[in-house]
């Protein structure tokens, strides 16, 4: 029995005995429901049935979700009052798992002039923090993932000339704002569109976690809302099957066209959460039915809705992610949607996502599920490109440090770049990312002392370059990657912050955002959320769906939470000394 459906035997007996024992009722007009959709179980093995005398006690004891229907079948027979416990709330206590990192490092030019790193379109971290400050806190630092914040936003970049190249690259270079005399260096992909005609036909298989801790209007009932937005713009080219998992995984919906939304969504209303969740099992399953019903030519596609509190079958997380790190090779695409707080596995939910070839957003309200599955759908569902990578090699000539804000789960090593069997990230149609790097020039206050026995410094590179820029990416399928590359050069520079282009001084402020919120130790101690605010609310444009104003309040909400007594205050570097000439 999947835990995901009511169990019908000790429904129908509470239900007689209810009627039996209440006063007249008006009865309503009776309406034919849905016929049951047809399932294949895949059954968790149970504990065996408990003695008569330790019923009670059991009773007491049981998680919701857990109690047997025999037991409760008994107790209401021999007329005994059942134990009544409050629903399970996995909100009421923060078990809320994130990945701990540490704030990427500020490198010298001389020492190690290259940075290779896959780019990240995951936006879960924004609308996370969004969640936990909309009530008042501030969010844990490890929650902050500063480049899911940038790349929440569209930047508007130049579309790429021509289908052959996925993506156009933009390089703007600006004064930065958190940090005197320093410079910032933005790297901006933007991905080509797809005209919904031309869209490749879609091959999902939706997985729903229907346990226990899935019970709250912002968990399975929103899930459930955020899928019907997705199955309404569906067409007959598409497929779509349906698994659930609680205490067992089983298939609800076989393989079924995008024309047949009835039938889709009464399988999808039938749903309801309890039980434990073994989500390894439910993987397990969605992967057997996704390659089943592989097609080579759409998009085969997992997306899985959740919380990510795995306690049933498989739970490790290493794992869990060799087993999706192996299915990737399928061709098939995972895409990860999170869910509730309190037991949220945030450090789960990312890994998946990122083996799995696939994204990572978090879905706390009906508007963050219309703008993932519905306005920016087809960056979410439709890869142009896979494996993509981004390597910069500065001129020592002209640059003495760097550091790259945030992607610090994405980085990879100099070799990596080269090695097409190293994976990396994907980008979707129509979809933008954007990189931050601090610069530090020749001549500027470094934080790395010379070495002694340093060569000199080699002279500056001819054209007046400070960097070099390589991007390597793969068509989706493909084994073999191709190399675009330009120069980064002076002409890159804009004249000041104010006179910087727009999607510039808007992202410039989100990563500042990102850094205050985390208390990242290379901000000036001026710096501060008034000043986030005031260039945010300077580049919002035209911001049709609200995001950008959005943002500028949660920035302000921020700024009340660091100012409550109890808050966390950030770490800020002590005045960095004059620089000493090398010996």
């Amino acid at each position: 029995m999947i835990s995901g459906f009511r169990p019908l035997a000790a429904f129908t007996l509470a239900a007689a005995l209810l009627v039996a024992c209440a006063s007249p009722v008006t009865q309503e007009e009776p309406v034919a429901p849905p016929p049951p959709p047809v399932f294949t179980e895949v059954p968790v093995t149970a504990p065996p049935s408990p003695k008569p005398e330790q019923s009670q006690a059991l009773l007491q004891n049981a998680p919701t979700g857990v109690i047997s229907r025999r037991m409760a079948a008994g107790a209401m027979a021999d007329g005994r009052a059942m134990p009544v416990r409050p629903p399970y709330d996995p909100e009421a206590e923060n078990r809320e798992n994130y990945r701990e990192t540490a704030p990427n490092p500020v490198k010298s030019v001389a020492a190690d002039p290259v940075s290779t790193f896959s780019i990240d379109v995951d936006t879960a971290s924004y609308s996370n923090v969004r969640r936990i400050l909309n009530r008042g806190d501030l969010p844990p630092r490890d929650a902050v993932r500063v480049e899911e914040l940038i790349n929440y936003f569209d930047y508007d970049y130049p579309l790429p000339a021509a289908r052959t190249q996925p993506f156009s690259s933009t390089v703007s270079l600006v004064q930065s704002p958190w940090a005197n005399g320093k410079t910032l260096l933005h790297i901006g992909l933007q991905g080509y569109d797809i005209a919904p005609a031309q869209r490749p036909p879609l091959n999902l298989v939706l997985l729903i976690d229907t346990s226990g801790s899935m019970n709250g209007p912002n968990r399975l009932p929103l899930a459930k809302q955020a899928f019907r937005m997705l199955i309404d713009d569906l067409g007959p080219r598409d497929k779509v099957s349906m698994v659930v998992y609680a205490g067992s995984a089983g298939a609800v919906l076989e393989p079924t066209s995008g024309a047949e939304k009835a039938k889709i969504l009464a399988a999808l209303d039938q749903l309801s959460a309890g039980g434990s969740t073994a989500g390894g099992q439910g993987l397990a399953l969605a992967y057997t039915l996704a390659e089943r019903n592989f097609n080579r030519n759409a998009v085969n596609r997992i997306m899985i809705a959740t919380d990510g509190d795995f306690n049933v079958g498989i739970t490790n997380p290493s794992e869990l992610e060799g087993f999706v790190s192996r299915k990737r090779e399928t061709g098939i695409y995972l895409s990860v949607l999170g869910f509730g707080g309190g037991n949220y596995n945030d450090a789960l939910m990312q890994r998946l996502a990122q083996k799995g070839n696939g994204t990572a957003a978090y879905i706390d309200t009906l508007a963050e599920a219309r703008k993932v599955l519905h306005d920016q759908a087809q960056s979410a569902l439709l890869p142009i490109a896979d494996d993509v990578k981004i390597q910069v090699e500065f001129n020592p000539g002209r640059i003495a440090e760097y550091r790259l804000i945030g992607y610090e789960t994405r980085m990879l090593n100099r070799e990596d770049f080269n090695n097409d069997r190293v994976d990396a990230g994907e980008i979707g149609a129509g979809a933008n990312v954007t990189a931050i790097y601090e610069l530090t020039p020749v001549g500027g206050r470094t934080l790395n002392d010379p070495l002694r026995y340093q060569s000199p410094r080699p002279a500056a590179a001819p054209s007046g370059e400070i960097g070099f820029l390589r991007i390597r990416w793969k068509p989706p399928g493909a084994t073999q990657s191709q190399l675009i590359e330009r120069p980064i050069t002076d002409r890159d520079a804009a004249p000041s912050l104010a006179r910087a282009p727009e999607a510039t001084r808007f992202a410039t402020a989100v990563a500042g955002y990102g850094q205050l919120l985390r208390g990242d130790p290379y901000l000036d101690r001026g710096y501060g959320f008034d000043q986030v605010i005031e260039l945010a609310q300077g580049a919002r444009g035209e911001d049709p769906f609200g995001w950008r104003a959005e943002f500028v309040q949660l920035a302000r909400a921020a700024k009340t939470a660091r100012a409550a007594p109890d808050a966390p205050q950030p770490v800020r570097p002590e005045p960095m000394p004059t620089p000493r000439p090398p010996r």
